[in-house]
């Protein structure tokens, strides 16, 4: 990770520590930087936060004024900027938005020409440029100046792009789609609708500050009541920019990202379209996920969280399923992203091709039971290499031994260290939690909000 620039783009809540001035910068920076040899063309989606807007002219004054040519898709998902990039051949993508953070944080994702996550070293050369220490981008002048075009019409075209993927109609089935006031209130239930489905999509009416906020895949607590309450067949929740889904199955279960690679893989597997018989997760996902995979003789690896870097896995060994816990599910036959309207029609391609309840899918998957606590600290490097928070990880790991685990990481994203435990029982995993997080706290680490 960089100065700036985490696991998932440069961000920061908005005008603190992503302003104006460094989204400016990021845009001269990209439109020199992609345009050195020809005319740069750059396509740019936002989420629905207040602040996307201001973002987004801030970004396209940059680029401009460097002389790349900007294409617009306003509203949009961070897969159907990944999606256009590949299609029509774009220098590369921006899409403006925190995720599943709250509305008043912000980011700037940057996809390169082949869709997916920007190199690390463009990024490094970025924040050089940011702060005064790379080399001088000149301005454009006269014709060279480049231009601003409206194009939601290219959101329209990933709209239809979706459709053309499901291999079945969704008639007659009733489903919750809860859109978190995000990215997916443009796309998800028209694509929803146009299969057949009843729809009934939820926390679709985003005003700029309400995105996350009590909903989506971070809150799915209130699909589940409302899958429930309405005898839906099945629920998916997404999150700010859609590239998550979480499911809500029949009975109102919550359907994770581990989950949601079991059902997948398992039907790739008998259609003969997982490749090299693998699974890729990160660290993050639970051992019932490998001990379900176990018994159906499918290989798994592990990557560190984040999913460029399952991406990164599955690219180098031509792997066509990774994902994290999370609800961050990559096809790769189809995406170079985490998509999750694209992963919610894949769910439903399984449902109705094995004409199976969602239940009924993941009833030979055991979940253990996990916790995981965020622990805000002054310092994350520090914390996670104090010695005494070492040898209390230790001590944990090994009484837990085969029939649980633990996990301690930095965040990529915000100043926490997380710390995860897996165990036979809640009590235990809060019991470990806590030995762990008294002891960051004995040693001054953590920050008292």
């Amino acid at each position: 990770m960089g100065k700036y620039f985490g696991t998932d783009g440069f961000r920061g809540e908005a005008n603190v520590d992503l302003t104006v001035e460094h989204a400016y910068k990021v845009g001269r920076f990209l439109g020199y930087y992609y345009g050195k040899d020809h005319k740069a063309n750059v396509v740019i989606g936002k989420d629905t936060r207040r602040s996307s807007y201001m973002f987004e002219y801030a970004l396209v004054s940059g680029l401009t004024a460097s002389g790349a040519d900007v294409y617009l898709l306003h509203v949009t998902s961070t897969p159907s900027v990944s999606y256009l990039i590949r299609s029509e051949n774009y220098d590369c993508g921006i899409m403006i938005s925190a995720s599943h953070n709250p509305y008043y944080d912000n980011g700037i994702k940057i996809l390169n020409g082949s869709g997916y996550k920007l190199e690390a070293e463009v990024e490094d050369l970025i924040e050089k440029y940011i702060d005064g220490e790379g080399e001088s981008v000149p301005f454009a002048k006269r014709e060279k100046i480049g231009k601003t075009t409206d194009y939601y019409i290219g959101r329209n075209r990933y709209i239809g792009y979706l459709i053309s993927l499901a291999t079945r109609s969704f008639n007659g089935v009733k489903v919750g789609l809860d859109c978190a006031n995000g990215s997916a209130s443009t796309i998800a239930k028209g694509v929803f609708d146009a299969l057949g489905a009843k729809t009934f999509a939820i926390h679709n009416e985003p005003n700029g500050v309400n995105i996350n906020d009590g909903c989506g895949s971070t809150h799915i607590e209130t699909l589940q009541k409302y899958v429930k309450e309405n005898k839906l067949d099945v629920g998916f929740a997404f999150d700010g920019d859609a590239d998550r889904c979480l499911a809500v199955d029949d009975k109102g279960n919550i359907i994770n990202g581990d989950l949601i690679l079991y059902i997948c893989s398992v039907y790739m597997k008998e259609r003969g379209e997982l490749n090299n018989n693998t699974v890729v997760t990160t660290v993050m996902s639970n051992i019932g996920l490998y001990k379900a995979l176990d018994e159906k003789d499918i290989f798994y690896e592990k990557t560190v969280v984040g999913d460029k870097y399952v991406y990164e896995n599955m690219l180098e060994n031509g792997h066509s399923i990774g994902g994290e816990q999370s609800g961050h599910i990559i096809f790769s036959k189809h995406a170079t992203t985490g998509d999750g309207i694209l992963t919610s029609l894949k769910i439903m391609e399984v449902i109705m091709e094995k004409k199976m309840k969602l239940s009924q899918l993941v009833k030979d998957v055991y979940i253990y039971p996990q916790l995981l606590v965020n622990v805000k600290v002054k310092n994350k490097k520090t914390a996670r290499g104090d010695k005494k928070v070492i040898k209390a990880v230790e001590r944990v790991a090994k009484e837990l031994g085969e029939e649980g685990r633990i996990l301690v990481r930095e965040s990529g994203t915000e100043p926490v260290i997380r710390v995860m435990v897996e165990a036979k029982s809640y009590d235990l995993c809060k019991r470990y939690v806590d030995s762990v997080t008294e002891v960051l706290k004995r040693q001054g680490h953590v920050i008292n909000v």
